[in-house]
Formats: C-alpha cells, structure tokens, sequence
C-alpha cells in the first residue's frame, strides 16, 4: 500500500498555469511542480519585456533567477521545509548558450551552503515567456 501523498500550496508563489499544486508531501520528501519566475495575482515576469503581440521583446535572465529562486522558497516555506533541505534541482533554460554563465553564476550564489544535485537542461521553449524553470524535490520533517 502506498503512502498517502499531500497537496501543498502557496498563498505567496505564483499560481500554476495548470491543474496542478505546487507541491505534494510523500513520506518525508516533497516534490515541487515546475516553478518560474512570475509573479503572484499579476502576469508580470521580472525581467521580460513583452512586444504588443504578446511575444519576448527582450529578458534579463538575471531578474528571472532571483525571482525564480525567491518562488521556490515561498513553496519550500508553504511546505514545512526550507532551502537548505533542497536534494534535488532540474532547472530548465531556454537559452543555454547565452544565459548559462549568468544563471550559473546567481545559482552559485543561493546554493553556496546546500549543495543538491542539480541537472541544467536546455528546452525549445516553457508554458509563458520565461527564461528558467525549476524542478525541485526536498526533504521535510
């Protein structure tokens, strides 16, 4: 028999753009949903500009991690857990290329003291116009 599993979230993250939480409890590990940089009650992304059209103008990818890394805390915190119990980060970048050594950079930043495992894969495009996403699992007490 499997272990019952939690859904979790936020009042202070960004609303999923699907049918999803933004995290589910099983046993003592905590899986978050894809997390981006948007933020919570608007459709403001910090860094992106948008054309008329609804298109990228120009992003600052900067912006979009420390806001994306401020998210992913706002979930951990909802959850009972915190940053540093993070073992495990996915993180999804649109444009590898030009926006690694910056995102590399902040992240270097943020996990100076917990140190997951982290894979760093570069994808055609994600859901809204952003940059990164990330994909965590944590422990919880």
């Amino acid at each position: 028999m499997s272990e019952p599993t939690d859904r979790i979230n936020s009042d202070k993250a960004p609303e999923p753009v699907g049918l999803y939480p933004h995290a589910r409890r099983v046993g003592n590990l905590l899986f978050l949903s894809g997390v981006g940089p948007r933020e919570r009650g608007t459709s403001i992304i910090p860094g992106v500009e948008l054309n008329a059209d609804g298109t990228v103008a120009d992003y600052d990818i900067a912006a979009q991690c420390h806001s994306v890394f401020k998210n992913v805390r706002l979930v951990l915190e909802a959850s009972g857990s915190s940053w540093d119990k993070l073992v495990d980060v996915t993180v999804f970048l649109t444009n590898m290329k030009d926006d690694f050594k910056t995102y590399n950079g902040i992240y270097a930043e943020y996990f100076k003291d917990n140190q997951p495992c982290r894979t760093t894969i570069e994808i055609n495009c994600l859901p809204t116009p952003i940059a990164i996403e990330l994909k965590c699992i944590a422990t919880i007490d």
